[in-house]
């Protein structure tokens, strides 16, 4: 039977690309998502009215008595990769779209304003092993090749070892890369794993995008068995939600904390996303926040 892909990636790049437009004036869109290693402080200039009110230096304006922006100088692109799980964990889900399928759209629609700024973006893509380097690049072509990698179902699969993913990772980047965006569930993590992503903290600009499915952390309330089956192996398993419902959601919950605390301490930003919702909104604002944090 031939494998499908639900994911309905043009329409949610131009969905989010509109709302991007409508939060974040075009001619600052550069400066307020990926502020980045590539700007050094030029002076000031007018602040006008359209702009996000966080390029406004107050001290200075204060000075002036009139409203004053930062202003940078943009030395050179910025040089983004992708780090995305494509094992069979992430082919999982209990709402429209499998949790890879969600991570798909997600991913298509960063790096898409990624290359409406002009900056370029590579990606690293593993499931097993890691299948799929590709240095950073701009343009149409690279993002068509992406999308297809992204959407391809037989990447799909095999489970993996993280610590050594991550130790393969640190092989094959140089410190010619600004920004490192992580994309998974996160459901192995571990202790184990901190020193590797406090390495990466430490030498890159960092996201977590974390992707889950509700039944990763909530069990149905319904009083009789189900089957759970892997959609990769067909293993199939016989529950009581209901019966067993504490003891996983306090290890759910143990496993968020335990994320949450891993990032904070490598300096890795996170933004956490659910399948059952719209990541859009989630995703813009999310941008637009560490973007004010870093301009303040």
């Amino acid at each position: 039977m031939e494998k499908k892909f639900n994911a309905d990636i043009y329409k949610s790049i131009f969905e989010f690309e509109n709302l991007i437009n409508e939060i974040i004036p075009r001619r600052l869109l550069y400066r307020v998502i990926f502020r980045g290693r590539g700007l050094d402080f030029d002076g000031y200039r007018k602040y006008y009215t359209d702009e996000d009110s966080s390029v406004i230096d107050w001290k200075a304006s204060l000075r002036n008595n009139s409203l004053l922006a930062r202003q940078y100088i943009e030395e050179r692109d910025l040089r983004v990769i992708f780090i995305i799980d494509m094992s069979e964990n992430m082919v999982f889900g209990s709402q429209e779209k499998l949790k890879c399928e969600y991570a798909a759209e997600v991913a298509a629609s960063f790096s898409h304003i990624l290359n409406r700024t002009g900056d370029k973006f590579g990606f690293i893509l593993f499931n097993k092993d890691i299948f799929t380097f590709s240095l950073p690049s701009s343009g149409k072509k690279q993002h068509d090749n992406f999308v297809f990698e992204l959407i391809n179902p037989d990447n799909y699969k095999g489970n993996y070892y993280l610590s050594h993913i991550l130790e393969k990772i640190t092989t094959i980047i140089d410190s010619s890369i600004d920004m490192l965006v992580f994309i998974s569930d996160f459901l192995k993590l571990g202790k184990e794993h901190f020193d590797k992503f406090n390495y990466f903290g430490s030498l890159y600009e960092s996201i977590a995008i974390s992707i889950k499915d509700p039944l990763d952390v909530v069990l149905p309330e319904i009083n009789k068995e189900i089957i759970i089956q892997d959609s990769n192996t067909g293993e199939k398993i016989l529950i009581n939600p209901s019966v067993v419902r504490k003891v996983y959601e306090k290890h759910a919950l143990e496993q968020i904390h335990e994320m949450r605390d891993m990032f904070q301490k490598s300096n890795i930003d996170i933004l956490e996303l659910y399948t059952d919702e719209d990541y859009k909104q989630k995703l813009a604002y999310f941008l637009k926040r560490r973007a004010e944090k870093r301009l303040a």
